[in-house]
């Protein structure tokens, strides 16, 4: 994690005042960072929009970390990008780093395939895991492809585990060595690892067989006597935790014992890998997150696809919200052609009783209402946690009989009124009969497909939230108004 200082202004500093004037209103005070972000800001953005490159790279090179972070979560998807292009080296990799993990997703989604897999390969193997874990499957897919083969083997070892379990967070590049090994060796081995500072804060002991012993901290081998043996240094012993163990509580563990590094072994106790310091601090976090979320209902933040989908629908550019929400749109479309067409077929029930147009949309709306009510219920009880979609043959049955019991009080009133203001004054009594079975009809199915739709779009991988409804509106006004019809012309003898 980087620190940085106070802001300083983007770009090249503005004149100074001409005599006479106190000041520039419109320029900023140089002693005010923040406000010099927020002024300044648009003119990186107007380069980044004309392509001057080499000016926006100028003004960028000026920024710092914090501000080139804020300056990634304002600008839109392709300015974003040119702008982390732009950044040198070790500046991307800190704001990187300091990105939330649906911003890094976002950010690399907009990259190409080479960009983000450069950026993924400087990443520890654990966060590669969280980011393919978090990314659609049609990204993850193509960067896990684009990866080295040893990433590969690495990421997909840690997917194999549970979410949010241990061995999800653990990273597999640590240092370990034997108990033969002294400390003036064991330094050497420090000062050459490859390993970033945060992962070189604890120095593991393993036999040959790879089984946990113990640890020592760098800071004791600095202060131990140059021939000491590790076997002899190394401590805690029993402070392990398995792959499978919750994630948050290992990184409670880790705060406990105020260690760098925890290890994570299998259940032969061999060292698989570690969980360090920030890794569990980001557990925490969300644990700590999703606490507060389901405490006040407004949502399960461990569905990290969930929340992507959300915030990509609901900020930024509008290209992707169009894209998806276009295509479900084009079932209606569809569907809409195919209920006239039914509409069609059954002229001759419209022309021959005129009294059967009048319950045509109280149908249609009725059912389309009831599949609303269904799929806002499924999304808020998926969000609280109420709803397990690995479990759903027993919620979707009880929505059902809600369905069935609501679809009868609905039925019984629609069709008595149906009976007494156009049946029995116009001598079809059996209309208020057609009218009930096609409520019963299309409440029921609607209910089913409320809850059902989402759910297999959600299983299937698919964004239920602006997909269920154009489905469950095909579906039901097709079949509504077909056994409508049907019924109409049967009961009256008609068409």
């Amino acid at each position: 994690m980087t620190t940085a200082g106070p802001p300083a202004p983007i770009g090249p500093p503005h004149p100074s005042p001409s005599p006479g004037r106190e000041g520039c209103e419109a320029c900023p005070d140089p002693d005010e960072g923040e406000n010099a972000v927020r002024t300044t800001h648009p003119e990186l953005l107007h380069t980044l929009r004309d392509r001057d490159l080499t000016t926006a790279k100028e003004i960028l090179a000026g920024v710092t970390v914090d501000e080139a972070v804020t300056i990634l979560r304002e600008a839109p998807a392709t300015e974003r990008v040119l702008a982390y292009r732009l950044l040198d080296k070790r500046t991307a990799a800190e704001v990187f780093d300091l990105l939330t993990g649906p911003e890094e997703v976002d950010l690399l989604t907009a990259m190409t395939t080479s960009e983000a897999t450069a950026v993924l390969e400087s990443l520890d193997p654990d966060d590669q895991a969280r980011l393919l874990d978090e990314a659609p499957a049609g990204v993850a897919k193509r960067l896990l492809a684009a990866l080295p083969e040893s990433d590969r083997r690495r990421v997909g070892v840690l997917l194999s585990y549970p979410a949010d379990s241990a061995g999800r967070l653990a990273n597999p590049r640590y240092l370990a060595l034997r108990p033969d090994t002294d400390a003036a060796r064991a330094l050497e081995e420090v000062r050459d690892s490859r390993l970033g500072p945060e992962d070189l804060t604890t120095v593991f002991v393993i036999d040959g067989e790879r089984h946990y012993l113990g640890l020592v901290t760098v800071a004791e081998l600095v202060r131990a006597a140059p021939g000491t043996l590790l076997g002899t240094l190394a401590r805690l012993p029993d402070i392990a935790v398995t792959t499978t163990a919750d994630a948050a509580a290992a990184s409670r563990l880790l705060q406990l014992r105020d260690l760098g590094a925890l290890p994570v072994i299998d259940s032969e106790r061999r060292l698989v890998g570690a969980l360090t310091y920030d890794d569990a601090m980001d557990a925490l976090e969300d644990d700590a997150s999703e606490t507060m979320y389901r405490k006040a209902g407004l949502g399960d933040p461990t569905h990290a696809k969930e929340l992507l989908r959300s915030e990509r629908l609901t900020r930024g550019g509008i290209l992707y919200p169009v894209r998806v929400r276009i295509a479900f749109l084009m079932v209606t479309l569809a569907g809409g052609l195919m209920v006239g067409g039914l509409i069609e077929r059954f002229e001759d029930v419209l022309a021959a009783v005129v009294a059967v147009a009048i319950f045509v949309p109280l149908i249609m709306d009725m059912g389309g209402n009831v599949g609303t009510q269904s799929t806002t219920i499924f999304a808020r009880g998926l969000a609280l946690g109420h709803i397990d979609p690995k479990v759903f043959g027993r919620q979707l049955f009880r929505e059902v009989r809600v369905g069935a019991t609501m679809a009868l009080i609905l039925a019984g009133i629609g069709g008595t009124v149906a009976y007494l203001w156009q049946g029995a004054p116009n001598d079809i009594p059996l209309l208020g009969l057609a009218v009930g079975l096609s409520l019963f009809t299309s409440v029921t199915l609607a209910t089913f497909l409320g809850f059902a739709l989402p759910w297999l779009l959600f299983r299937i991988g698919l964004d239920h939230a602006p997909g269920a409804d154009p489905f469950i509106t095909t579906i039901k006004d097709f079949t509504g108004l077909a056994v409508y019809f049907s019924l109409t012309a049967w009961l009256l003898g008609v068409g």
